[in-house]
């Protein structure tokens, strides 16, 4: 039996009330996807008459999957990072809006005229990646990080995009790169203490632990990464690196006590401290 449009979302916002902030958007998303249309046409199109039933039928159950908190993003199994669609899976943390700054940050310290090599530790989807690999044709990205499924992912999205200048490869931060040196190291790496009630619960119970959580004071990961990215970057290049809003003037401590200079701490839209970047000694005149 044929459903109106607006009948559909006005079921999908009666279920999903509980846990969306918005659920009359989530809604439209969720059945835009189900019927392969784009949310423009189903806000266009609220009297249109839906006669496909297996359209019908995915529609509910990506409700039912997001009534039972599961983010939109893994109920459709993509996000959109710097404009590009991304594949994401429950084994990688779902792209954020916030980390676009560290593509920001890192592109104003790459020459777009020669070629570089940059490092992305703990790539996870390779958002940050392949980002700096699409806007930076003549540069060398390579992506690590410890998951395999995540690399397995981030080796689709790259295939799917068609960026020939990036790769992935598994191990332990600094371990599949361990001779080798690059003009820049960027990194998302798990920066939330253990205890941090501030963690959404969607968030703790969806999203894998290891790459959100990394000790009691959510600094484990960037103690590793400032006190060995020296040794894989070239006189003059740069560290950026994301951390938690309250993390700015530890993550500081750590790179001036690594050796690094010009350590800054970058806020985000929201106006929190966000990315910390500095570089590593050696640029000629410094």
């Amino acid at each position: 039996m044929a459903t109106e449009v607006s009948r559909l979302i006005d079921e999908g916002i009666a279920r999903l009330r509980r846990v969306a902030d918005d659920p009359r958007h989530e809604a439209e998303i969720l059945l835009a996807a189900a019927l392969r249309k784009s949310r423009a046409w189903i806000m266009a199109h609220p009297e249109e008459r839906v006669l496909d039933c297996e359209a019908t039928d995915r529609y509910e159950a990506h409700v039912t999957r997001r009534s039972h908190g599961e983010p939109v993003a893994y109920v459709l199994g993509e996000k959109e990072f710097w404009s590009l669609p991304l594949e994401v899976t429950p084994d990688v943390l779902i792209p954020r809006p916030e980390t676009e700054l560290v593509v920001e940050l890192a592109l104003t310290h790459l020459p777009r005229e020669r070629e570089a090599r940059v490092l992305d530790l703990a790539a996870g989807s390779g958002a940050i990646a392949l980002a700096l690999a699409l806007e930076l044709p003549r540069t060398t990205v390579v992506g690590t990080d410890l998951s395999a499924a995540a690399m397995a992912v981030a080796r689709r999205n790259s295939q799917r995009l068609g960026l020939g200048n990036v790769l992935f490869r598994t191990g332990s931060w600094f371990d599949p790169v361990a001779e080798e040196r690059f003009d820049l190291i960027a990194s998302n790496p798990p920066y939330i203490a253990a205890t941090d009630d501030r963690v959404e619960p969607a968030v703790r119970r969806f999203e894998p632990h290891g790459a959100l959580f990394a000790g009691a004071d959510g600094l484990e990961a960037l103690r590793v990464i400032s006190g060995t990215a020296g040794l894989h970057l070239s006189p003059g290049g740069w560290l950026v690196v994301e951390h938690g809003d309250r993390q700015g003037p530890a993550v500081r401590e750590l790179l001036g006590a690594a050796g690094f200079a010009d350590v800054t701490t970058h806020p985000d839209l929201a106006g929190l401290d966000r990315c910390t970047e500095g570089r590593w000694p050696g640029r000629p005149g410094a």
